[in-house]
């Protein structure tokens, strides 16, 4: 396992930093850090070592290890990435923000309590469809490239489980998968 952890030099100075696709944003120990550009995947481990997703965050949204206080925890790259920090004597300017993170992560713990897998798989693809979507002809292309696996962490549920899954909604026509790790919600 691999941990994202603070580098008080990248901080000190940090107005905007860029950071690539699947890269690992160093997390500061205090403040908040803002999605300004792209989509991540924060992360957390059972004791047993398997990993929990903790949410999907993109543009305007804040993320921190002070906001979670789960450790460990990780700051994926889903796409490339622009980031500021935010110092902490300066997080009461993003309360907004802050209310948003907090409703975010209260839906999508909503969605892992729900009784059908397959009504919680749908329900995340609709979450992530939401924020992350852009409209094509078939519906909308949740603009991400999601694994089976990821999608399973997010879950807690075991990717042959996912794929099944995926495989039911495509033939029920919720969902379109004919480009590779791409979703598409369909609009029929």
């Amino acid at each position: 396992m691999t941990f994202s952890t603070y580098t008080p030099g990248l901080y000190a100075s940090f107005k905007h930093q860029t950071f690539t696709h699947r890269q690992l944003v160093p997390v500061p120990s205090q403040g908040l850090l803002r999605i300004e550009r792209g989509a991540v995947r924060t992360v957390t481990w059972s004791d047993q070592g398997t990993p929990i997703t903790l949410g999907y965050w993109g543009v305007g949204d804040v993320i921190g290890q002070s906001l979670s206080g789960v450790e460990p925890y990780q700051i994926e790259c889903k796409t490339h990435v622009e980031i500021s920090y935010i110092p902490a004597n300066l997080c009461d300017r993003s309360l907004e923000e802050i209310f948003a993170h907090i409703q975010q992560t209260q839906a999508f713990f909503c969605i892992l309590r729900s009784e059908s897998l397959r009504d919680r798989l749908l329900q995340l693809l609709i979450l992530l469809g939401k924020k992350f979507g852009r409209e094509v002809a078939q519906g909308l292309l949740i603009d991400l490239r999601l694994t089976h696996q990821e999608i399973s962490e997010s879950l807690g549920i075991t990717r042959i489980t996912v794929t099944r899954l995926m495989a039911r909604l495509e033939e029920d026509g919720l969902i379109d998968r004919s480009r590779p790790q791409y979703i598409v919600l369909t609009s029929s």
